[in-house]
């Protein structure tokens, strides 16, 4: 029966999706999937006539889909490209609240961590330069990163 009526299903998959690759494609799709059923006396053409149309449209609804998300996600990243004035003061003033935290750290604290985060430098490397141990190195960014989650949770629950 599929091979019989392939070309003809093929090309009213290709009206509903208007990509012959595509309508290749769903129609193979729709044999596997009859082909993996049980099949009924009461099986007929229309069967495999309705079983493409329902993947064809489940591919177009597919497709919104993912479309969507891209455009979504485009349009996230103009936003973030693109910042508004009161999202710039915004991140500014929270930015300004953790610099005001680590600023109340202990001075040796505040560069083990800018040490660490913003300038990339290894634990080792830190205790090297600055003549403590990795141990102290570890306690000392133990210290500086429960400010930031404390700052964080703070920041989360305004």
């Amino acid at each position: 029966m599929f091979l019989g009526e392939r070309p003809r299903l093929v090309q009213r998959i290709n009206r509903i999706v208007d990509n012959e690759a595509e309508a290749e494609d769903l129609a193979q799709d729709t044999f596997v999937k009859l082909w993996h059923r049980q099949p009924r006396a009461d099986d007929s053409v229309g069967l495999l006539y309705r079983t493409a149309h329902n993947l064809a449209l489940d591919h177009l609804r597919a497709q919104k889909v993912r479309q969507r998300h891209q455009e979504g996600a485009q349009a996230e990243e103009q936003d973030d490209a693109h910042p508004s004035p009161e999202a710039i003061a915004a991140t500014l003033e929270r930015w300004g609240g953790l610099t005001a935290e680590l600023d109340a750290l202990p001075a040796r604290t505040r560069r083990i961590f800018l040490l660490n985060r913003v300038e990339g430098e290894t634990y080792a490397a830190i205790a090297e330069r600055l003549g403590v141990s990795v141990s102290t190195v570890e306690k000392e960014m133990m210290r500086a990163m429960r400010v930031c989650r404390q700052w964080q949770r703070r920041h989360d629950e305004e």
